[in-house]
């Protein structure tokens, strides 16, 4: 959520500052600003709106050159989109963008109110600011005052601050939500994600929560307490600029689904060790766990389905599957051998961060699945695995969700070894097929996307849509229907098959759009069933089935996506790509804003 920016250098800020808000946009936001520092003040520009908006009010403004400045997108959360509740927010002593939630914001604020101040703005960051200011008024050092005002707060934040009285600095601390540090021959780079920055600087340093970092044009100083400095790790990411930009493809979205095949083929090998997935680190959890629990939210908690049956059928482990949301707050039980498994792709979740913190307040072991390398989530599980799928910019996932499947694909057949229910040179065939075959198959399905086209014709204009499948089809179909209503704004609900007849057959009238997803072969006759009864209720069905199932199998008259055959542990990756390309061809022929889907952003950092 939001977006975080800020410079300071031997060049003018404001052109950093807005390139780097462009790169943040697929974050989500709903307004945007910037402050600009200069030896006898701040000047602060900022609007509702687009950043079309805030470029057209600078361009009339014209401000001076400034070498030092924050920028932020926002995203409401306390106050609705206005010009006054969106960031920076100032004070007499500064200024101050937020990324996060402030939970105390209300008693804050009746203690500032008692010691004089007048709030303008509906927000919890301007709370925090006059927090901030108050305490600096008491110290008139930066560093101490943002000790001691965060201490006092409760919730997650990733602030970036620059003193009226300091306007060659800017400061930043973070608690819960990320904020990463770089510099370069011109200067020092804020922002809250990687591609703000990647540009101009690829040596980055990931915060760690409560080290105030102080920024100048010539280097960056870490304070773990006042007048206490400390050494940061910098590491290099090994992004290219060129990684984070479309590429000649009209959105991220269907770049990031074509990278598909490439980052299949990037991570799987990354695992390989002769012939056979192995997870550095993860070795030692995987040979102890009797049971697990994977615990994460929206796309990752159905790639959680999918390996629930993968780790279930191979390896004959006990697996549960809980949405992080809920995991947090239930009366969580486990029992000797019990491991906690999380998916995020950001690694920065609010919701299932929280979840592994409960977890491991518990004293249950935990391990991570995230694709960003330093992330919360992997700094503070257990053990991590990472999906090397680089930057993932699109807030649909799509290429995400398939290495994340791919990796609980290969961890079943890890742990049917280390269980004994397949031998080595089982497992060598099993993950030998992921390695060679998934890259070629995923390949197939994209050269099929003007077959996928033509059946957007069929839905695109509809209000209401079911997805439903048997099995694992189910499960996919949970995300397919998913990824339909992000981006294309189709009421969509994934049923499986057998429970039409519970209740939602009564919805089925003439017209109404059916996808049917029939991919596992021992449930094709069972899944046929449902597909003829809703048909001869007037639903106009497609089937997404396998090229096999359809020479086998006598399927209705109807529109069809055929599938490229493929062994079981890989058809969940391979079925993914087409859900993926059918939602955005459904959105694109609506003309829809594709990347950046209404309500939603990237990352959600807060609950």
């Amino acid at each position: 959520m939001c977006g975080i920016i800020g410079y300071v250098g031997n060049k003018s800020c404001l052109p950093f500052l807005l390139e780097g808000l462009d790169a943040l946009e697929y974050r989500g936001y709903d307004s945007a600003g910037v402050s600009l520092a200069y030896g006898d003040g701040i000047d602060t520009v900022k609007s509702k709106g687009k950043l079309a908006v805030l470029r057209e009010k600078l361009e009339e403004l014209s401000p001076p050159i400034s070498f030092c400045g924050i920028g932020h997108t926002r995203w409401a959360t306390h106050g609705e989109p206005s010009d006054i509740n969106s960031h920076p927010h100032v004070t007499p002593a500064l200024t101050l963008v937020h990324n996060g939630i402030i939970e105390n914001h209300a008693s804050i604020a009746r203690e500032l109110v008692e010691r004089g101040v007048s709030f303008i703005s509906d927000t919890d960051t301007e709370r925090a600011a006059y927090l901030i200011d108050l305490c600096y008024s008491e110290c008139k050092d930066p560093v101490e005052a943002i000790f001691k005002a965060t201490k006092m707060l409760s919730g997650s934040f990733a602030f970036g601050v620059i003193f009226k009285d300091r306007p060659e600095c800017i400061y930043a601390v973070r608690r819960d939500s990320p904020l990463i540090v770089g510099q370069s021959e011109n200067g020092c780079f804020l922002a809250s994600d990687v591609p703000a920055i990647l540009p101009h600087t690829n040596i980055c340093c990931r915060l760690d929560e409560g080290v105030v970092a102080e920024l100048r044009g010539d280097g960056i100083s870490f304070f773990s307490a006042p007048y206490t400095r400390i050494e940061q790790k910098f590491e290099e990411i090994k992004w290219s600029p060129e990684q984070a930009q479309k590429g000649g493809y009209a959105h991220f979205m269907i770049k990031e689904i074509h990278e598909e095949p490439m980052a299949l083929r990037r991570t799987l090998e990354h695992i390989n060790r002769d012939g056979l997935p192995y997870f550095e680190g993860a070795e030692r959890l995987l040979r102890e766990a009797r049971s697990i629990k994977m615990v994460a939210c929206g796309t990752a908690m159905h790639a959680c389905l999918i390996g629930k049956h993968m780790i279930e059928k191979l390896a004959r482990i006990p697996v549960s599957v809980e949405i992080a949301s809920e995991f947090r707050y239930g009366e969580q039980i486990f029992d000797g051998g019990s491991l906690t498994l999380l998916l995020s792709q950001s690694g920065e979740t609010a919701d299932t961060v929280a979840a592994l913190r409960r977890a491991k307040e518990l004293g249950i072991p935990t391990l991570a699945i995230v694709n960003v390398f330093g992330s919360t989530l992997a700094r503070e599980a257990d053990e991590v695995i990472y999906t090397l799928a680089g930057p993932e910019i699109s807030v649909a996932s799509t290429k995400a969700y398939s290495l994340q499947c791919a990796i609980l694909s290969a961890l079943a057949i890890s742990l049917s070894l280390i269980r004994g229910r397949t031998d080595e040179e089982s497992a060598k065939a099993l993950f030998g097929s992921l390695l060679s075959d998934l890259p070629r198959l995923v390949d197939e399905v994209l050269a099929k996307e003007k077959e996928i086209v033509r059946v957007t014709d069929k839905i695109y204009s509809a209000e209401h849509l079911f997805y439903i499948g048997r099995g694992i089809d189910y499960y996919l179909a949970l995300e397919a229907s998913l990824k339909l209503k992000e981006i294309s704004y189709i009421h969509s609900e994934a049923y499986p098959s057998g429970e039409l007849k519970h209740g939602t057959i009564s919805l089925v009238s003439d017209g109404t759009p059916i996808v049917a997803l029939i991919t596992d072969s021992s449930l094709v006759e069972k899944s046929l069933l449902a597909v003829h009864e809703v048909i001869s209720r007037g639903a106009k069905v497609t089937v997404i089935c396998t090229d096999r199932i359809s020479r086998e199998h006598e399927l209705p008259e109807c529109e069809k996506i055929i599938l490229p055959d493929a062994p079981e542990h890989l058809l969940p990756v391979v079925t993914a790509t087409a859900i993926q390309l059918l939602a955005y061809f459904t959105a694109t022929k609506k003309g829809l804003d594709v990347d950046k889907p209404r309500n939603l952003a990237k990352s959600v950092t807060v609950e």
